[in-house]
């Protein structure tokens, strides 16, 4: 039997590129710093919060928006490749939310930030907080715009994360280990999974959260109101 020749010729509508990931980063970079500018212009604080899928990075943000909601404006950004649900969870619990709906995209970039923002009105806003597609590899190449980048890892998913997935914990300020009320149900470390992170980066602030119980909520929303009362005091002392 004969085998089937192979085309070597390009699928219609397409263009072959040689080494674009560079000039992608930088006109991320370029828009990403835009949107760093115009934060600081309106005194906004900016926070990605990235992690694998089911982490726990929504019902964060319910319990977050229950609980600051009346002490700051506060508007989330929710990425996905589809449907409109983890927008609609936080809705349900008070917060402003939009979704981002990246249409099979495993990661959001800054230009799909810089579009949202015109569909939003920031006047008077304090904190934006950005919930990445579930991801720790393509999400830790694309600086957003952001303050800080915080970085869910739950129990479920285990402790050997942080060396699997450097760049991501490298680029991050804070560590969130998330869902610690299952801990005594799991083979998972928290003193192995901050001692490989800060091998990495010995920066990283950590934090043990569980949502449903309540665990680390209250040092977690403390960080968000200090950052934002910073950001203010810092831009006050610019202009002054």
């Amino acid at each position: 039997m004969n085998k089937i020749q192979k085309s070597t010729k390009a699928a219609r509508g397409t263009v072959t590129c040689d080494n674009t990931t560079m000039h992608l980063l930088k006109a991320n970079d370029f828009v990403a710093e835009s949107i760093r500018k115009q934060m600081a212009k309106q005194n906004i604080l900016m926070i990605n919060i990235t992690s694998s899928a089911g982490s726990g990075k929504t019902t964060l943000l319910q319990e977050t928006a229950r609980r600051i909601g009346d002490q700051v404006k506060m508007k989330i950004l929710v990425g996905d490749l589809e449907t409109e649900r983890d927008a609609d969870r936080l809705r349900e619990a008070g917060a402003d939310a939009l979704q981002i709906v990246t249409g099979g995209i495993c990661h959001l970039e800054a230009q799909m930030i810089w579009q949202a923002m015109d569909s939003m009105n920031l006047d008077g806003v304090d904190l934006l907080i950005v919930e990445n597609v579930g991801n720790l590899v393509c999400p830790a190449s694309f600086d957003l715009g952001e303050d800080y980048r915080v970085t869910l890892i739950a129990t479920t998913e285990g402790d050997d994360k942080p060396k699997k997935y450097p760049r991501m914990f490298l680029t991050s300020e804070m560590m969130l280990v998330s869902k610690v009320d299952l801990l005594p149900y799991l083979p998972f470390s928290v003193d192995a999974v901050v001692a490989d992170a800060r091998d990495i980066n010995p920066d990283i602030k950590v934090l043990e959260v569980s949502s449903t119980q309540n665990t680390g909520i209250e040092e977690w929303c403390n960080w968000l109101l200090e950052k934002v009362k910073e950001k203010k005091e810092a831009n006050n002392e610019v202009v002054a």
